[in-house]
């Protein structure tokens, strides 16, 4: 119970924290106190983040502004790793579980034919508001041997709801299949154990932190980048829309998350 009161509070708690809950308080503030120019403020604030050319910017930011590279130029590592992203349980009695953005999965499949690992992990992914829906990890092995992929080289963790849990279920699983060799006093013989990190570009950094913090080093593989590199400034990058509001908020989010895992190291 207190562990799914815990998610809740992770979702919804930075809502007040992003552009749409900002420019709701200030709207708030400056009715309640009469405010005209605060609610300017808040009209001029909602603009700007709701533009591309202000959402492109803190998405780039957010990524590291890395680039994309080919699975063939990736260093070697001990296993691959790819985080869950998220599927669509679609509307029907065959209960379709449906791509939420495959990148991440066809990153990982790229990097195992290119023979930089011997290993490919899923993650077990699974959201509490939607309990019965199957691990993402245990969708995305059919998927994988669909692809070529031998069953025997494909592990998936047991079930995760976010990225800290990924880097737990992870190392535990590491651990329970001996991947990871330790003394007899229980302490790993392989500190510089390598796994390559398959994620989304903007979620790379604060994956990155914790599959660190855990123990394990990590080649990062960004991939689902955010911003075309082809895109141009157009009078269209100044006016607002919802997509950009949505890539501006992900990004926050994320600024927010990086931050926080952050300052729980440090204390």
């Amino acid at each position: 119970m207190f562990s799914h009161l815990s998610i809740y509070l992770h979702k919804i708690l930075p809502i007040f924290l992003l552009p749409t809950g900002i420019t709701l308080l200030l709207i708030l503030a400056g009715v309640l106190f009469r405010r005209r120019w605060v609610m300017w403020i808040a009209f001029v604030f909602f603009w700007v983040c709701s533009t591309s050319v202000f959402s492109n910017l803190a998405v780039r930011s957010v990524e590291g502004w890395t680039e994309r590279g080919l699975a063939i130029n990736s260093e070697k590592a001990d296993v691959i790793v790819v985080l869950s992203s998220g599927r669509v349980l679609a509307p029907g009695t065959a209960k379709v579980s449906e791509w939420g953005d495959p990148d991440r999965f066809y990153g990982g499949i790229e990097l195992f034919k290119a023979g930089k690992a011997p290993l490919l992990i899923f993650t077990g992914g699974w959201s509490p508001w939607e309990p019965m829906a199957e691990l993402e990890g245990t969708i995305l092995t059919r998927h994988a041997i669909e692809a070529g992929i031998p069953e025997k080289n494909i592990l998936v963790t047991a079930s995760a709801v976010n990225t800290a849990e990924e880097a737990n279920v992870v190392m535990a699983l590491l651990n329970q299949n001996q991947i990871i060799a330790k003394r007899a006093d229980g302490k790993r013989l392989l500190p510089s154990f390598k796994v390559l990190l398959v994620t989304s570009a903007f979620h790379m950094a604060r994956s990155k932190e914790l599959f660190e913090q855990v123990g394990l080093q990590v080649i990062p593989f960004p991939v689902d980048f955010q911003v075309s590199a082809g895109s141009k400034l157009t009078l269209m990058s100044f006016l607002p829309s919802a997509d950009a509001l949505s890539q501006t908020e992900m990004a926050w989010r994320e600024f927010y998350g990086i931050l926080y895992y952050w300052l729980l190291r440090s204390t």
